[in-house]
């Protein structure tokens, strides 16, 4: 009886032992890499930190350690002093840096339009682009400005142009008469401000001409050649995060609620709520799909072409080298 018991107890540890054994040769084999968004944690990231709540990122083979952007990080600078395998990028910003000798390859589109505009109060008399001639237009640092300066360039526009902070207080506190914002952020919070739609006239840059993609997915070329596999991976897990960040939405908002409060942000889950339902409306197709990150050539040379002629980039990135399309199927 007793040999019964202890041959029993060894089948019992066996089978406790064994799938531990297996879930740690699993996670050593993962591959570690690292992740920085534009920004601080929001809804405008959300298929990042779900694919990583969700172990999809595991699934594919990788350990990804998302750090948290903000005024203080520069994703292209990140990416150029190689503390991060992957950064998300404006496609203006990357071609930009490109030419600056930046050796930087899109290995996907994610967000396929601009959502940037510019918003003014209809009291302020200011109802076409012309009428912002010798008004103050407060404007963000760094790459967010290329495409302002498109604008005015290409309208021969010439705006008093303020600093933008990284709220629309100087707007609300009639300091400038025209504010930049984003369809998904700075624009809800106008109107949770306490402003009408009906009060505000709206300059969206996509309907001037220069709908220039925004978020993509940009890795170093070295990175690339040095590792395909992980960046492939690195683009299916994240589409499948957004895929499934658009499917439960209140799980979603939560994932980013808790990364908000762990980075000491104010967290508004309507705000938030809003904002995820922005991106859905620029990520997902007429079909409600998520295309696989592929650039169309033609905006590209859109793009190229609007910043060559406003005299923002010198050189024209090949398109060959700009873009390299990574496996968007197999999962590995």
């Amino acid at each position: 009886m007793r040999l019964i018991i202890k041959i029993c107890l060894i089948l019992i540890a066996g089978a406790i032992v064994l799938p531990c054994q297996r879930v740690c040769a699993n996670r050593e084999v993962l591959k570690k890499v690292s992740f920085m968004p534009m920004w601080s944690p929001q809804a405008q990231f959300a298929g990042y930190y779900v694919a990583k709540e969700k172990g999809l990122y595991q699934e594919y083979g990788l350990d990804v350690n998302i750090l948290q952007g903000g005024p203080n990080y520069n994703p292209a600078d990140m990416l150029k002093d190689k503390k991060v395998d992957f950064c998300l990028m404006w496609l203006s910003s990357a071609i930009q840096r490109r030419t600056e000798g930046l050796n930087l390859v899109n290995i996907a589109q994610i967000v396929r339009h601009s959502s940037l505009m510019l918003v003014a109060r209809k009291s302020s008399e200011i109802v076409r682009l012309t009428d912002m001639n010798g008004r103050k237009v407060s404007l963000w640092e760094g790459d967010l400005r290329l495409q302002p300066r498109a604008l005015f360039s290409k309208h021969k526009i010439s705006p008093e142009i303020l600093t933008q902070s990284y709220t629309v207080n100087l707007f609300l506190a009639g300091g400038t008469d025209v504010t930049s914002a984003m369809w998904y952020n700075e624009y809800h919070t106008l109107l949770n401000s306490g402003l009408d739609e009906e009060e505000l006239t709206t300059f969206f840059f996509r309907d001037f001409g220069l709908d220039f993609p925004e978020d993509g997915i940009y890795a170093l070329d070295d990175t690339l050649r040095k590792d395909p596999q992980a960046a492939a991976a690195f683009v299916n897990a994240s589409i499948a995060g957004w895929q499934y960040a658009f499917s439960n939405v209140e799980e979603a908002v939560e994932i980013v609620l808790r990364y908000m409060r762990k980075a000491k942000i104010p967290a508004n889950r309507v705000h938030q709520r809003w904002m995820l339902t922005r991106m859905k409306d620029l990520i997902l197709s007429q079909h409600g799909q998520i295309a696989a990150g592929a650039i169309d050539h033609t905006v590209y040379e859109k793009v190229v072409l609007e910043l060559q002629e406003q005299s923002l980039i010198t050189s024209i990135p090949p398109f060959s080298d700009f873009y390299r399309a990574v496996d968007t199927h197999a999962q590995e």
